[in-house]
């Protein structure tokens, strides 16, 4: 696995998300509100919703498209849903955010 920078803690508002592209699809990167900082797919396994778009509460993500609430640390759906999205490893060294991917490269959205 190789580390990948992607940009600034700042770069991503509290309780917000950011889009990256990458050659394994796209990743978003998720800051809660104290400041913790997760990366799992970007793509609801229920109808395909962006992930990033949705309403980030606790260390949970909720779908923008049909409400699917997702765990941020395990990529679990959460309540009566079943499904789960893939999680990335996020490095945050120094307020710079960096992604763990098999990748060579990777293109902010």
């Amino acid at each position: 696995m190789a580390w990948f920078e992607i940009g600034s803690i700042d770069d991503i508002p509290l309780r917000g998300a950011r889009c990256v592209a990458t050659p394994q699809g796209r990743i978003g990167v998720f800051r809660t509100a104290d400041d913790q900082v997760y990366a799992i797919e970007d793509h609801c396994p229920h109808k395909g919703g962006p992930l990033s778009q949705g309403i980030v509460h606790g260390a949970s993500v909720t779908c923008p498209l049909h409400n699917w609430v997702f765990s941020l640390e395990t990529g679990q759906a959460q309540g009566a849903d079943e499904g789960a999205v893939r999680t990335i490893p996020v490095r945050l060294m120094e307020g710079r955010i960096s992604l763990g991917l098999g990748v060579a490269q990777i293109a902010a959205e």
